[in-house]
């Protein structure tokens, strides 16, 4: 995977990921390892007939006029092959001065035939102003790829202000320093009473300057993180320990889908900071979604970098082992762009403010033909209200509209976020099937023709309301495992056991049931699918079940002797788990038209705003925290629904936006009751309250698989890792 979602950025990174493997070879950096101080790269000019190091710059100083994206691909690649050279700085000092509109050096540094380097912090540099002199003195602050640069881009004091400015090496004495990062290594400059010409104070904002190296380091940051995860996995799959594979222990395997967790953020926050700054967006938006990027994309990659090492063990804290050149590395990005902490309050401050990062996607030409139809579809309906709309829109397929026709509208990616946009605009809501979004397309694909007759329409219009009796008291994640038994009599089945967890099932007319009908197969295999006329089933005791929040909206089921006719399994005996699995292939296309925050986080800056005083440091740094996590939830999401719309399977992030997803809402009404204080332990209070809120949210850890459960999937299906062994093996 890849920043970039299109086939010309896959390309791309082809591309790069080719030249570094041909020239980035391991000789080569642990020559740059080993050396006193860092070389020029022989290969440079290489690279810059590929045209990489303009991708960003006009084509008339020789670049290739893309975007800050396509650059952010190559720093994410080059970081990933650990490639010497000091590439990222050089991309932020040319697309600096290219916004900035100083084009002298801009042929050389699209060429090769200059490096640049980059110091974010100002030191003891300051501007001095007399009349119309303006000198530079001081010594700068740290410079990434300061020792092999020829053109720097220094922060500088100007009267309590920040300034950037920018000097070439013949004018300013260069100190070479020791570097944490033994590849790409840091210089200090020093300079006294240095003239400076009109061009040389960049009068670009401060604050765009660095939004545009953030982004950048964040992308690298996001390569750094991949290869960190990628090279964990592979040994893991591999390495053996106490008679097994170590991915198999499930402090590892959760280890290393942590670690795809958090690349995948970091990856998805580096592509919208660099997609933000090529796009036609108000500035505080694209600051908005550098801050995000700014705050998650760096911490993340020192985070999985540092998990590395510990999953690689012994071997991954040797001198020889290149994971500590990414430790060091991740986390020099980390110390050079400034703090995590700081990054959150940014994020917080700017939201706050009023910045809102608004999801959207450019839908392709054949949208608007489908909109005109979509329209002209919908007008009938605005005369009619309630069911009487519900059911026109049932009929025309709008209650779901992915499923095939007649029962949906058999619509592709594209189809479906029109029609969502449509409906939205219109003011309508089809009916929410709820369990029966899972029933339904379970019956569409195995049920018999009668079945779908009888139930499917239905279900649709909302005239049937559908519960799911799955779980048990023994058999909670582990589906497969339950026990209910289902026993052939004549004219149908028999079915005895105990149902829990059962949403909805006081007011449902009909249920979906797994029950074993095969004692002696495998657990797997010995399921079948029921449908049970849950109002007029005799032997059904359906008990209210209180939760932590004291409402009773679960139930617990007990089946005794309860008889389903024939008509009403679904499939071959058998065929249960098959069956329950149908939903996983039905998932709809969808998107937010919010802000990527939602109304969660509204909420938390709602009590925020009401802080007397407003929000300390801390609160802010927390609700900063909450705030990235919220958006990149939603980018994942985004990310989804443009993989969808270009025709290519879900990536990682699907899977990944499901587990942080939870805890992220977690974080958000624990934080929430927090900052409600001594108000929040009040009982009998409303169910939207924080206190309510953080109390129902605990179940969505657990309901439909725990956070363990879904971390085995990440660490089994996304990285390959081994699954559990069988019980006594």
């Amino acid at each position: 995977m890849t920043l970039g979602l299109s086939d010309e950025d896959r390309e791309l990174r082809d591309s790069v990921r080719g030249w570094a493997a041909r020239h980035a070879t391991p000789d080569v950096i642990r020559t740059a390892v080993e050396a006193k101080t860092e070389a020029r790269p022989t290969y440079w000019s290489s690279f810059a007939e590929l045209g990489m190091l303009g991708l960003h710059l006009p084509e008339e100083v020789g670049g290739a006029g893309f975007g800050l994206l396509e650059t952010a691909i190559v720093a994410e690649e080059l970081g990933r092959a650990m490639v010497p050279g000091p590439f990222l700085p050089t991309a932020i000092v040319s697309a600096v001065l290219d916004e900035a509109g100083r084009r002298s050096e801009l042929d050389g540094l699209a060429d090769g035939s200059l490096f640049g380097a980059v110091a974010l912090q100002p030191g003891d540099l300051r501007v001095e102003r007399d009349g119309d002199s303006v000198t530079l003195s001081g010594t700068s602050g740290v410079a990434l790829g300061g020792q092999v640069a020829d053109v720097f881009l220094l922060a500088a004091d100007d009267g309590g202000e920040r300034v950037f400015v920018v000097v070439t090496r013949d004018r300013v004495e260069v100190t070479n320093l020791p570097s944490y990062d033994v590849i790409r290594r840091n210089a200090e400059i020093t300079v006294s009473a240095l003239r400076l010409s009109d061009g040389d104070v960049l009068r670009s904002d401060p604050h765009r300057i660095v939004d545009i190296a953030a982004t950048l380091f964040a992308a690298e940051a996001a390569g750094l993180a991949d290869w960190a995860t990628t090279t964990a996995a592979d040994y893991a799959r591999v390495r053996k320990q106490f008679g097994r594979v170590i991915g198999q222990f499930q402090g590892v395997k959760h280890t290393v889908a942590r670690m795809l967790c958090l690349t995948e953020q970091a990856r998805v926050v580096a592509w919208d900071a660099a997609r933000a700054r090529r796009e036609d967006v108000p500035d505080d938006e694209a600051s908005l979604a550098v801050a995000v990027a700014a705050s998650i994309a760096p911490e993340a990659a020192f985070q999985v970098t540092k998990n590395c090492i510990q999953v690689l063990g012994g071997i991954g804290y040797t001198w020889e082992h290149d994971a500590h050149l990414y430790m060091r590395r991740a986390q020099s990005l980390r110390i050079l762009l400034g703090s995590t902490a700081s990054w959150r309050r940014r994020v917080a401050h700017l939201t706050l403010d009023g910045a809102r990062r608004v999801l959207s996607v450019d839908l392709p030409p054949e949208a608007e033909r489908i909109r005109a139809d979509v329209r002209a579809e919908l007008e009938p309906a605005k005369s009619l209200e309630n069911a009487a709309r519900k059911a026109y829109l049932a009929e025309k397929g709008y209650t779901a509209p992915h499923l095939p026709e007649p029962w949906g509208k058999a619509a592709d990616a594209v189809t479906q976020l029109v029609v969502a946009e449509e409906l939205r605009a219109a003011e309508f809501e089809p009916h929410d099937m709820i369990i029966g979004n899972w029933v339904v397309p379970t019956l569409i694909a195995h049920g018999s023709t009668e079945q779908i007759e009888r139930f499917v329409p239905q279900s649709l219009r909302g005239d049937l309301v559908w519960c799911q009796l799955f779980s048990e008291p023994g058999a909670g994640s582990d589906l497969a495992g339950l026990s209910t038994k289902a026993v052939k009599v004549d004219g149908g089945w028999r079915l005895d056991g105990q149902k829990v967890w059962t949403s909805m099932a006081r007011v449902a007319d009909w249920g979906i049931c797994l029950a074993r009908t095969d004692a002696e197969a495998p657990k797997h295999k010995g399921l079948s699918y029921f449908l049970i006329d849950i109002r007029n089933t005799e032997g059904l005791d359906i008990r209210p079940l209180r939760e932590i929040t004291g409402e009773a909206l679960f139930n617990e089921v007990f089946l005794d002797g309860v008889f389903v006719p024939d008509e009403c399994l679904v499939g071959e005996p058998g065929d249960g788990w098959k069956l329950a699995r149908t939903t996983l292939a039905n998932e709809r296309v969808s998107l937010s038209h919010d802000s990527t925050f939602g109304a969660g986080c509204e909420t938390l800056m709602a009590l925020a705003n009401g802080m007397p005083g407003g929000p300390d440091d801390e609160q802010l740094t927390v609700l900063g925290k909450v705030l990235g996590d919220a958006a990149s939830g939603g980018l994942m999401g985004l990310r989804t629904a443009l993989r969808s719309l270009a025709g290519a399977q879900p990536g990682a992030e699907s899977s990944v936006a499901k587990l942080l997803g939870v805890e992220h809402l977690q974080q958000v009404w624990e934080t929430a009751m927090d900052w409600a204080g001594t108000a929040s332990l009040l009982d009998d209070q409303d169910r939207t309250s924080a206190t309510q809120m953080f109390l129902n949210v605990q179940c969505m850890s657990i309901a439909g698989g725990t956070t363990n459960v879904q971390l085995n999937i990440i660490g089994e299906r996304l990285l390959g890792l081994p699954r559990d062994p069988e019980p006594g093996k």
